[in-house]
């Protein structure tokens, strides 16, 4: 299996470790989901780091900022037609590629859905870097 370069926008599937899992000790996510890279920075070593936000089907909960991605977005990623939100209160960090990408598809060659239109893209990026300023907890690092 090739890997995408992980541009910001690219939707993923991923084991998303949620931070309410890495707070009882868990270091391994329990579904694998499509999750949105956000941002990516490059370290001192020439790595890739990736921050992906998970996708759910969960409507937000008190405390929990989420936004709705839109039907036709939905299909155009090939995601199923249930109502899904980008949750943006929390995100894992990762050195690309990482062991915790999943293969997609009956050919299980990508584990890439497609890319966000760039606006909504955005709005999703603008969101988070808003939260993160806010909050300390937001990130949940999963490269050792």
């Amino acid at each position: 299996m090739s890997f995408p370069d992980p541009i910001p926008g690219l939707v993923i599937r991923y084991s998303y470790l949620w931070r309410r899992e890495a707070d009882q000790g868990q270091e391994e996510g329990r579904k694998d989901r499509p999750c949105a890279i956000i941002l990516t920075t490059q370290n001192d070593a020439g790595l890739t780091r990736v921050i992906v936000l998970p996708v759910t089907h969960s409507p937000p909960v008190a405390g929990q900022t989420a936004i709705e991605l839109p039907h036709a977005t939905k299909q155009r990623l090939g995601l199923d037609d249930a109502r899904s939100w980008v949750v943006i209160t929390e995100a894992n960090d990762f050195i690309w590629p990482g062991p915790d990408l999943r293969p997609i598809g009956k050919d299980r060659s990508t584990v890439a859905y497609g890319v966000l239109p760039p606006s909504l893209y955005r709005t999703i990026r603008d969101a988070f870097v808003s939260e993160a300023r806010r909050s300390r907890k937001v990130l949940v690092s999963r490269t050792d």
